[in-house]
């Protein structure tokens, strides 16, 4: 039943609005992988995802004042489950990204368009449709390709390429359970975004202690590492996961997937604007595989298919 409300709200709402949002999504954290490049040349991982969600949680309090009025311990204990899986997905991509190369980091996590269907035919019950399949592998070769690629020829995949994989298949999950608990529950997305926000702060101050117990590292002062937080806390995260917690109870999970999936191509070209990362002629043809694939599950009539 949960299915069928999820995709009848999705036919009412008028198109673009939600393909739009994803699509911003992608595009901020495309960019986000040079960020959190740039961040981590400075901090611990554990202390950069202590500052960016501990600052994140702070900013949303007010939006947990719904529990009061909603309060349900099954959607209290899928809201925590939820965050538990989005700090395991933040801990694989922030060290990931700090073994790898940040265009190769964006390629690998969008290997998530190929998992997400299967988990959504295995947690919702909905088969994906065939332009999905289609689409899912499509992005999975212009992964590959782009995994696979250097700026000089071929490179074998390394830890960092590991843990993006991984990071992939619990984003997979991730998209999966917040369309069922936005189903069964209804909370609002802000309060969602509020909880999972909560759970990472204080898992991250776990791993801050058991890294450094007591003897916790000063703050640095730079500029371009305070610029990259706000970055990553206002725009990464208040409103990236905002928007995909709005979205994913509107649309379905493999959409969710396959749109967000264009991040790739933006991490490369930032990587390779900004950071100097080179990448070949394989790698801009994976990218390009990638986009064609989030545009055709966006086109008008896809919901149908």
């Amino acid at each position: 039943m949960g299915g069928r409300l999820g995709s009848g709200i999705a036919a009412r709402l008028p198109f673009g609005r939600v393909e739009g949002l994803l699509l911003a999504v992608a595009l901020i954290w495309g960019v986000s992988y040079s960020v959190v490049k740039v961040a981590v040349a400075e901090v611990s991982v554990a202390q950069l995802l202590l500052l960016r969600f501990g600052l994140t949680f702070l900013l949303l309090l007010p939006a947990l004042g719904v529990l009061v009025r909603q309060w349900r311990a099954a959607a209290a204990g899928g809201a925590l489950l939820l965050g538990v899986n989005l700090l395991a997905i933040f801990a694989c991509e922030s060290w990931g990204v700090a073994q790898t190369s940040a265009a190769n980091a964006a390629f690998l996590v969008s290997l998530c368009v190929a998992f997400t269907p299967l988990c959504e035919w295995w947690l919702l019950g909905e088969r994906p449709g065939r332009h999905v399949l289609l689409a899912a592998l499509v992005s999975v070769l212009g992964a590959l390709l782009l995994a696979f690629a250097h700026g000089d020829g071929l490179r074998l995949p390394g830890i960092g390429d590991a843990l993006m994989v991984l990071a992939a298949c619990l984003r997979a999950l991730m998209v999966c359970l917040t369309r069922r608990h936005g189903d069964r529950h209804g909370w609002p997305a802000l309060t969602m975004t509020a909880v999972q926000m909560g759970v990472m702060a204080a898992g991250s101050a776990t791993l801050m202690a058991g890294q450094f117990g007591t003897d916790w590292p000063a703050l640095p002062v730079s500029r371009p590492f305070w610029a990259a937080l706000a970055f990553l806390v206002l725009l990464c995260t208040l409103f990236a996961f905002f928007a995909q917690n709005y979205a994913a109870s509107r649309t379905s999970a493999s959409r969710v997937a396959l749109l967000t999936g264009s991040e790739p191509l933006w991490g490369a070209l930032v990587a390779v604007l900004w950071l100097g990362e080179p990448l070949s002629a394989q790698g801009w043809l994976g990218g390009a595989l990638i986009v064609a694939a989030a545009w055709w599950v966006s086109r008008p009539g896809a919901r149908r298919g």
